[in-house]
């Protein structure tokens, strides 16, 4: 089997992408593109689906006014005997139900160099010989991100721009994602006013990755600028839109705000995921605010989750952390009753709790239920049990003492 590529040599004028002038936020409508004119082919294949290899060559003129224009050449080259071994084990692993104009783009892209090659003008070429259809885009853009190519964004960035490719707004909305996640807000916005630009109206879902994306970041204005533009369009919000406002205000450290959306939520009745109930208990643990996390606990179970241990833990954290041992041990107490098996982490919890107010006792008669319950106790828990006893000087052995301890608490 040989592997077969091109590359291509154009004059004068190559296709270039679009042009992108930075602006500080998305609301900008203004977004200058620049086209250039595309190169012309001279000798189109015979067959399109078997084009590895393809000559094109010579020159092209026109009467154009008495004028002519030299046309642009382009010639396909094979580099299939340069390949390397990985480039031809990944072209050997393509699907065996792609078409073969789509396995002809991704042996391009395989094998591509940008010392070398232009990628655009590929592109282009391989729509002018093969006349792909959407699917076929579909196809190669599917295909690049299973094997996660690193020209996977250039090359959808390109497509949106061919007329075969037949782009719409869900499209956009998922390179907007896609930088989103590698948190290229740049790149995002770019995207965002293309979309703009080309007359596709912006929906809710296209505005929530955005919310999404800025929550990431970390920066709170461009969030709540969006999350407001959603209300201002008389879009519906959902639970995904809610949910990334909310940790918008959690990691920008304002948690009663994104608990004031919580609120907001549940008298229209949508309910944030659970890993947003999460972030907002854990935020109100970590400072021992214990009325702020038994509220967002509440909540929780009002939305009809039920807590599972992490979720308890995170609550004994909040009254630890206040230094009230009672209430964290009510809470423990409580997860046993749930049939939930109390967690190392649990266990670490009340006995830190018990150390800061020195109930060496309360901490015994813990330990004993524990045993007794078949618990075992874990490495964090026997580590600040044992740092509790190095400081109020006993020694030995720790499991010896519980054992002196339980035969003195049967007597």
């Amino acid at each position: 089997m040989s592997f077969c590529g091109c590359y291509m040599q154009s004059y004068p004028s190559p296709v270039k992408p679009f042009i992108y002038y930075m602006r500080q936020t998305h609301q900008d409508p203004s977004w200058k593109i620049s086209l250039c004119g595309k190169p012309r082919l001279v000798s189109p294949l015979k067959s399109p689906a078997r084009s590895s290899l393809v000559t094109i060559d010579g020159k092209e003129t026109e009467n154009d006014g008495g004028l002519k224009e030299d046309k642009p050449r382009l010639k396909w080259v094979e580099v299939g005997p340069n390949a390397i071994e990985e480039q031809k084990q990944a072209i050997s692993q393509l699907p065996p139900k792609m078409t073969n104009r789509c396995k002809a783009l991704m042996r391009q892209i395989i094998c591509f160099s940008s010392q070398e090659k232009n990628l655009s003008q590929i592109l282009d070429a391989w729509v002018r010989i093969m006349k792909p259809i959407r699917a076929d885009w579909l196809s190669v853009l599917k295909e690049m991100k299973r094997i996660e190519h690193p020209l996977l964004f250039e090359v959808t960035e390109l497509a949106l721009l061919q007329e075969s490719f037949e782009a719409n707004v869900r499209d956009y909305t998922k390179i907007i994602d896609g930088y989103g996640k590698q948190n290229r807000l740049q790149d995002a916005e770019n995207a965002f006013l293309a979309m703009k630009n080309r007359g596709f109206s912006c929906d809710q879902v296209t505005l929530t990755a955005l919310i999404h994306m800025y929550s990431k970041a970390g920066d709170l204005k461009q969030a709540e600028a969006t999350f407001e533009e959603i209300k201002l369009l008389g879009l519906p919000l959902d639970g995904r839109a809610y949910g990334s406002m909310i940790m918008a205000y959690v990691r920008a450290g304002v948690t009663m705000q994104g608990e004031n959306l919580l609120r907001e939520m549940e008298v229209q009745e949508i309910y944030a995921g659970k890993e947003v109930y999460k972030a907002l208990l854990r935020a109100y643990s970590m400072v021992g605010d214990t009325e702020g996390a038994q509220r967002v606990f509440d909540a929780i179970q009002f939305a009809g989750m039920t807590p599972d241990v992490k979720l308890c833990a995170l609550l004994m954290n909040a009254y630890v952390v206040a230094g009230q041992s009672d209430n964290a041990r009510s809470v423990f107490e409580n997860l046993k009753s749930a049939g939930l098996e109390p967690s190392d982490k649990c266990v670490a919890l009340m006995l830190t709790a018990y150390a800061k107010e020195n109930r060496l006792k309360k901490a015994m008669d813990l330990l004993i239920d524990l045993e007794r319950d078949g618990v075992i106790i874990g490495k964090e828990a026997s580590e600040i049990l044992a740092g509790w006893f190095h400081r109020i000087g006993v020694v030995g052995d720790i499991e010896f003492v519980l054992r002196e301890y339980s035969k003195f608490d049967v007597n």
